[in-house]
């Protein structure tokens, strides 16, 4: 039986922690040894959203790293940095996005070191055509594609409907300012929606101006959810592959986007949902208006987005593409170098980057900095914490997109 490690950074909810645990299941379904070596904290609670996740074995980073594998795969960059410290005949990077993209302007150093890890001497797999487009072009990296499946079982829609009125779903997390899950809910506020619905990993219990919240859902209750809203109005500027929107449009809604990245493997304009270029807050306010004017162009984009659903695949189809990309990488000779050679690029970038100014991981963001802090803090701290912080970014008057 082959074993196989997954580096993973949180099993905490997230659209990145999904796909990994969708694969990882599929894997251990196949027979394969599935092992998550996490680098946060985690609980019994922390697995429950999902509903494979308890079913797969969970360790701590450090516990892993005594352990033998055929097979590591890191899948962000601060796990990617760690792969020299775990023995395998076989080295992977499942690269989501691509996360130097996550940091500013100012903080061009943090930026360079997390490129770095695209570097590595590794097999490389994405979901997304443009990553594997950029991480040849930019790397000369050829990276295998899996495009992301969706659990049919979970996401349908459903004749039974009573609503009677516009109602728009915000979908993300607070805090992360690529997301501008703030600025969506502001958004709809704006253009007189009275029914703002929102859907977010982040611990909130309440926000002002939202008729209902739900926070940290498991994932088989979040369809219904999606079932009740016409419009997903999701305006992240940085994303891999994002599920939600498609999710919306299997349960019978559609959405409003920005053209973020990736967002053309399965969103059309005009067809099955409305795509905002340039960031313009105002096109964004001008499409919520129409859509909730004009049920004729809402009920039309949702029937586009219904036929776009019937023709993505499963989560057991994308997972089978994944799991022969792995066979593929297994049947590979082993070279007994590539673990001290991805320890030597990691070392030095690492070096380099510590070195530069003495930044290491400072960042030039007070709001970051105190992140940081609280990241070491207790859970019901931060979560009191985030909280606060997203009533705050509902009540603030900004409308910038990040």
């Amino acid at each position: 039986m082959k074993k196989i490690c997954f580096l993973v950074g949180s099993m905490d909810i997230s659209g990145g922690t999904y796909v990994i645990v969708q694969h990882a299941s599929y894997l251990k379904e196949q027979g394969y040894d599935i092992v998550m070596a996490v680098q946060s904290p985690f609980n019994e609670d922390t697995l429950k959203w999902h509903d494979k996740a308890s079913l797969l074995n969970c360790l701590a980073f450090d516990e892993a790293k005594s352990l033998e594998f055929d097979l590591v795969v890191a899948t962000w960059w601060k796990t990617a940095i760690h792969l020299h410290e775990f023995t395998a005949q076989h080295y992977g990077y499942f690269v989501q996005s691509i996360e130097s993209k996550f940091y500013s302007k100012g903080q061009d150093l943090l930026v360079n070191y997390v490129d770095s890890t695209y570097k590595l001497p590794v097999n490389m797999v994405t979901e997304a055509s443009w990553i594997k487009q950029h991480l040849e072009q930019k790397f000369g990296q050829h990276a295998a594609l899996v495009k992301n499946g969706i659990r049919k079982d979970i996401y349908h829609a459903s004749n039974e409907d009573d609503r009677t009125g516009f109602r728009v779903l915000v979908e993300g997390h607070f805090g992360v300012p690529f997301k501008n899950t703030a600025l969506a809910v502001k958004l709809a506020k704006e253009a007189n929606v009275e029914d703002i619905w929102v859907l977010t990993g982040s611990p909130i219990k309440w926000l002002p101006g939202v008729s209902k919240v739900y926070s940290q859902i498991p994932m088989s209750e979040t369809a219904e959810i999606y079932r009740k809203c016409d419009v997903i109005l999701k305006l992240s500027t940085v994303e891999g592959m994002f599920g939600p929107p498609l999710e919306m449009f299997h349960c019978g809604g559609t959405a409003i986007v920005f053209d973020v990245s990736g967002h053309d493997e399965y969103i059309v304009d005009d067809y099955n949902a409305c795509v905002v270029k340039n960031k313009s807050i105002d096109d964004v306010r001008r499409l919520i208006l129409e859509l909730k004017a004009n049920p004729d162009k809402l009920n039309r984009l949702k029937q586009g987005a219904l036929t776009t659903a019937s023709n993505w695949p499963d989560w057991d189809i994308a997972s089978q593409h994944f799991t022969n990309w792995v066979e593929r990488v297994l049947e590979q000779p082993v070279n007994n170098s590539v673990q001290s050679d991805i320890k030597s690029l990691n070392e030095r970038h690492d070096k380099d980057f510590r070195n530069s100014d003495g930044q290491s991981f400072k960042s030039p963001s007070l709001v970051l900095f105190v992140k940081r802090v609280l990241h070491h803090m207790p859970r019901p701290i931060k979560s009191a914490f985030k909280y606060i912080e997203a009533i705050l970014e509902v009540l603030s008057k900004k409308r910038v997109v990040r």
